[in-house]
């Protein structure tokens, strides 16, 4: 297990909620940012704020340094060949996008296939579809074994020489389950495809290797990895981003602009129209720097042994149903669950009554829970800074919960 004293880098933790210690559990739709981060923005602003690869002032170069210099802290992470594959964007909501609109509208054609599976997040479903609907392509999905697992041979059987993406993300943002990417990658490739890979829940947790998974383009956001909201990254194999067409145009990302006809600039620039989020990137870098410190495998083994841990005691409350792999080993640190003729709604109001803050609703995954045969669950998800007494107080508030709700009913 992690120390205890992670918890004193994050000082929204300090505080009382409802009278009541704070309890995050929510750190897969939104991670707390360490002092680190919060005051390398700080400096940015009080000290750097100018706006980047423009101006000859020191502070258009000290803000360029900053900014380029997180570019070579992502690249560095997820072990890209160059910075020419790192692009900043939004979010990997925009960068999932940003593959679909630009090179799935340049590779995609009538029949072709889009390849995908029932437990991806809205981000890497909704692209697809419209994609598909403007080129009159095939939206496949690959089914789930019972445990909410992929299966490599229905992985097989779902992508055909048709195939032109295959698009999965790494780890559920609601089972938890942590899919076979390189394996993946491989088939997808023997067919002629490109691999897609959402990597969201994969960033704050996993040490990513995008030259060993071997996929095509990664997409992850900052805020779910101790970053600022509003910045992401997407990773893009140099080959072919340098084909692909920008998507967002105007200022910075052209070379040269005339009357009737422009060009742009060389990668990764011209995938970065505007004034780029200078604060978000050096947030993020910060944040990279926060988490190797730690260790990646350490954060890794932390959030399976309190995963294993949070199955355990859950199992002694009756009634109450964990979704996806009952191996711990399988999964990130997320636990998704339902307590028995209670509304995963009503259930997150008494745990928040409590101080215990999970998220409760669809989770963005609304095929999932059709395959599921639910309308909504209730999910717990665990960080650096989460402890086994986390924990306890989890599996006391349910069980508070199911009392309460037995009273009522």
């Amino acid at each position: 297990m992690l120390s205890k004293e992670i918890r004193n880098h994050f000082p929204i933790l300090d505080q009382e909620i409802n009278g009541h210690k704070l309890v995050y559990l929510d750190s897969a739709a939104t991670s707390q940012k360490p002092l680190q981060v919060i005051e390398a923005i700080s400096k940015y602003y009080k000290y750097d704020n100018s706006n980047v690869h423009r101006g000859v002032h020191s502070l258009g170069n000290r803000a360029t340094e900053g900014y380029e210099g997180a570019r070579e802290k992502v690249r560095k992470f997820i072990n890209a060949k160059s910075t020419e594959e790192v692009i900043f964007m939004r979010g990997a909501t925009t960068a999932l996008n940003t593959v679909a609109q630009s090179y799935g509208r340049m590779n995609v054609g009538e029949g072709d296939e889009i390849v995908i599976t029932y437990m991806e997040h809205h981000s890497n479903i909704i692209p697809w579809q419209q994609l598909a609907k403007e080129k009159g392509a095939v939206l496949k999905y690959i089914d789930l074994d019972a445990d909410g697992t992929l299966s490599l041979d229905k992985v097989r059987e779902a992508i055909t020489d048709r195939t032109k993406i295959v698009s999965v993300m790494y780890v559920s943002n609601v089972l938890g389950t942590m899919n076979p990417i390189k394996e993946i990658a491989e088939i997808a490739h023997a067919h002629g495809a490109v691999m897609v890979v959402d990597g969201a829940q994969a960033a704050p947790h996993l040490k990513l290797d995008v030259q060993k998974l071997d996929c095509d383009f990664l997409a992850f956001s900052g805020h779910k990895m101790c970053g600022p909201t509003g910045i992401g990254v997407l990773y893009g194999k140099k080959e072919l981003l340098e084909k692909m067409d920008p998507i967002e145009f105007g200022g910075e990302m052209i070379d040269f602009v005339g009357l009737y006809e422009s060009t742009w600039k060389e990668l990764p620039w011209k995938f970065e129209g505007g004034t780029p989020i200078i604060a978000g990137a050096i947030g993020l870098g910060a944040a990279i720097d926060f988490l190797e410190e730690i260790g990646l495998d350490n954060i890794e083994r932390h959030e399976h042994e309190l995963a294993e841990y949070a199955m355990e005691r859950m199992s002694e409350i009756d009634g109450l149903t964990i979704y996806g792999p009952q191996d711990p080993k399988k999964r990130a640190g997320i636990v998704t669950f339902n307590l028995q003729e209670v509304h995963p709604h009503d259930v997150a109001t008494v745990l928040d009554m409590n101080g215990i803050a999970v998220r409760a609703g669809h989770h963005c995954a609304q095929p999932l829970m059709k395959w599921l045969d639910v309308s909504a669950t209730a999910r717990a998800s665990f960080y650096i800074y989460n402890t086994v007494e986390d924990v306890d107080f989890l599996v006391n508030g349910l069980k508070a919960a199911k009392e309460y709700f037995s009273d009522v009913y």
